[in-house]
């Protein structure tokens, strides 16, 4: 929805310019462009994109969004500071900086807490208003839009509450559209926010914005609380994203304010794209949405307890508080030693086999699932290894590709400061024949990966598509030392998906061999590869 007649409640991403302040997160100008087009599809009414002439990175970015992206929902916003104390607007660097940047919204970020005007700044009072004064006026002068981040203001109106309300109606006679009031150091809860917004509306009758840190664990908490007391602008970063604790997550408070609120603030079809992107921007960021994120993470709506998939099975709502639809995600229903045949039967519809009237085999792969679990087995998040074992259960034969005859790892370093390499043999029969393959690699589990490859890779040239891309290694029963069973979880990819599965063994590369067989096995089955 396009924020020019978009909806009364501003969205605005700060992925960009805030989120990138994350520890371990940086971002190339390539990355944020990518960035930048999934925000625009999520819908969000403003995305600022940086602080352009702070650092050549995020000119760069300006410079490049300009000419390559066309944006269809969204507004660029540059972010910058207001001119420096006794100079000119017009003749301050920074600020020329920001309308080189060619974005039609400005938000600057000025000081409304007395403490950080005096020591932060050197500067008094009342030369920080008339830097807030002059910059506003000079930018809209030029005709750009302009939003003022009232930083620390919460912790400003506690301290001095006169002068940040003169900072909220000096920043809105100037011409600022929205003054967004910032808990720059998170540590506000929700009836105080509430209480302090309304008090500031209150007192000035001004177009407020919000924005929250998460580091008493309520950025979108105090969010959404500042909403309903009556401000006009939200800020967030996707996934929560931000130095520190985060910012406020825009995904959970958009989703929170158009499903549980009532408040439109992009359209439906664009909501749906909520997981998606999640994770698609994970992927650029290399730090993925957290499993048990609210809406559009993986478990959000995953069931594992039995007595929730018997009544799933019956009504999903029952155990939802909303269609994962709606954000664009999916139920899904864990098998573990809590599994029921509700579990079963709900799991096995999902992988398109349908046990409905089977109770006697539903039982089966209940007791099989169990059993496995007692040896240390968990397929909540192996579901390749849970088919494969649905499959045996049902035909009675586990699927192979081929026989094992043996198979053995050496592993050998010269020196002490010798790389050490191992070497994989594996013996096989398969399409007939007898194979004996090598494989050399930089550990045990990449060696017998080569070698089980160059073994079936003539009978079956479909597994040269498929990549080991994850693997986990977990030990169970710690206290025995290196006498503990090892839990191995291996993830590999291919035609554009993954699959994941799971050996257990008292060794780490017995355990290894397990679950990379079954990997192999899994994929060709699902491409619906012949035994040859």
């Amino acid at each position: 929805m396009s924020s020019s007649t978009g909806p009364a409640l501003q969205v605005y991403d700060t992925t960009l310019r805030d989120g990138a302040q994350q520890e371990g997160l940086n971002l190339t100008v390539h990355d944020k462009l990518a960035i930048a087009r999934h925000l625009d599809e999520l819908g969000v009414g403003f995305i600022e994109g940086g602080w352009p002439g702070a650092n050549p990175r995020d000119t760069e970015f300006f410079d490049r969004a300009e000419q390559e992206l066309d944006l269809k929902n969204a507004v660029f916003t540059a972010f910058g500071s207001t001119r420096r104390a006794h100079a000119k607007a017009s003749e301050d660097a920074q600020v020329r900086a920001l309308l080189d940047s060619q974005a039609k919204a400005i938000t600057l970020v000025a000081k409304s807490h007395t403490g950080h005007v005096a020591r932060a700044l050197r500067t008094t009072k009342d030369e920080n208003l008339a830097m807030i004064e002059d910059t506003i006026r000079f930018l809209t002068g030029e005709g750009r839009r302009v939003f003022l981040d009232a930083e620390h203001f919460f912790d400003g109106f506690e301290l001095d509450r006169a002068y940040a309300l003169e900072v909220v109606r000096r920043s809105m006679e100037a011409g600022a559209e929205v003054v967004a009031l910032c808990d720059t150091n998170g540590g506000m809860l929700p009836a105080s926010i509430t209480e302090v917004v309304q008090e500031v509306i209150a007192e000035t009758g001004a177009q407020l914005g919000i924005h929250c840190h998460n580091d008493t664990g309520c950025a979108v908490a105090n969010s959404l609380a500042a909403v309903g007391a009556g401000v006009v602008q939200v800020q967030g970063t996707v996934n929560g994203y931000g130095e520190r604790t985060g910012n406020a997550n825009l995904l959970t408070v958009m989703s929170n304010l158009q499903l549980k609120m009532g408040q439109q603030v992009v359209e439906p079809e664009h909501l749906q794209e909520a997981t998606r992107i999640a994770h698609a921007i994970g992927e650029i960021t290399n730090v993925p949405p957290i499993g048990r994120m609210p809406y559009v993470g993986a478990s959000a709506f995953a069931h594992k307890a039995g007595l929730h998939a018997s009544a799933l099975k019956v009504d999903p709502d029952l155990y939802q508080h909303t269609d994962p639809g709606h954000v664009g995600n999916a139920m899904r229903t864990l098998v573990s030693n809590m599994a029921g045949r509700a579990s079963i039967e709900l799991k096995a519809r999902e992988m398109g086999v349908d046990l409905a009237g089977r109770p006697e085999l539903q039982q089966q792969i209940v007791t099989r699932v169990k059993e496995l679990e007692l040896r240390g087995y968990t397929f909540d998040a192996a579901d390749a290894s849970f088919e494969l074992l649905m499959q045996r259960e049902m035909t009675g034969e586990p699927i192979r590709y081929c026989e094992v005859e043996s198979w053995r790892v050496i592993a050998e370093a010269r020196g002490d400061q010798g790389e050490a390499i191992s070497e994989a043999t594996v013996k096989v029969s398969a399409g007939g024949r007898r194979i004996v393959a090598t494989g050399e690699g930089n550990g045990p589990v990449n060696a017998l990966d080569e070698g089980l490859r160059s073994a079936l890779a003539e009978i079956y040239p479909e597994i040269d598509g498929f990549e080991l891309i994850d693997y986990k290694v977990r030990i169970l029963d710690s206290s025995h030392g290196t006498d503990a069973t090892t839990h191995v979880l291996l993830e590999m990819a291919g035609d554009s998906t993954s699959w994941t599965t799971v050996g257990v063994a008292p060794n780490i590369v017995e355990a290894s061999w397990i679950a990379l067989l079954e990997a192999l096995t899994y994929g060709l089955w699902r491409k619906g590869v012949p035994v040859r």
